[in-house]
């Protein structure tokens, strides 16, 4: 049976162990109270950094909560007829009679409602949000009503105009629930 390398290694083990703790042993210039005390600094320091970030969270928690109610209360209030009459007109110009929108008119439809939602988005509050969003909502039930008679090229085109839509609208969504839970400064609030 041919001697085993496993107990020199380990031989080396040991003693690089050692050498390694011997190390330890001279470098440390602090006493085991001394060490005890960096110990419970370190812990109590950590301990207040996790009370912050918790007040941190409840609050952000809070907020975001509150915006959630006020979003849920102001989707419930209905849209003014004229006011949503008149964004109609705005965001889709000679397009405005859904109800009456060929195949042919529906795609250009949607173009003209991105057109103009990405060029107004920024100014937009949450209420025009909900405005926009009723015109896009009329413009979809006109899309599920002609849906059949659509050639795919032009179903596809459409379907891309819906998804940028929704990502504008949930982009807004996101910048105002950051909006509302970001911590303001002092003087600020």
């Amino acid at each position: 049976m041919k001697p085993s390398a496993a107990p020199a290694f380990f031989g080396f083990g040991r003693t690089a162990l050692l050498a390694g703790v011997a190390l330890l042993m001279a470098a440390c210039d602090t006493t085991p109270r001394e060490r005890q005390d960096i110990v419970k600094d370190s812990a109590r320091k950590l301990d207040t950094l996790a009370d912050k970030a918790g007040d941190a969270l409840k609050r952000a928690g809070n907020r975001a909560a509150r915006f959630d109610s006020v979003s849920k209360s102001r989707s419930r209030q209905p849209l003014d007829d004229a006011a949503a009459n008149q964004f109609t007109q705005e965001l889709l110009g000679s397009y405005a009679s859904i109800e009456q929108l060929s195949v042919q008119e529906l795609e250009p439809a949607y173009t003209q409602l991105l057109r103009q939602t990405r060029d107004k988005r920024r100014d937009w509050t949450q209420r025009d949000w909900d405005y926009a969003t009723a015109v896009f909502r009329q413009l979809n039930d006109r899309y599920r009503s002609l849906r059949l008679d659509l050639p795919a090229r032009q179903e596809f085109r459409i379907k891309t105009l819906q998804t940028e839509f929704t990502a504008l609208e949930a982009g807004r969504d996101i910048k105002d629930l950051r909006e509302a839970v970001r911590d303001k400064p002092v003087n600020a609030r």
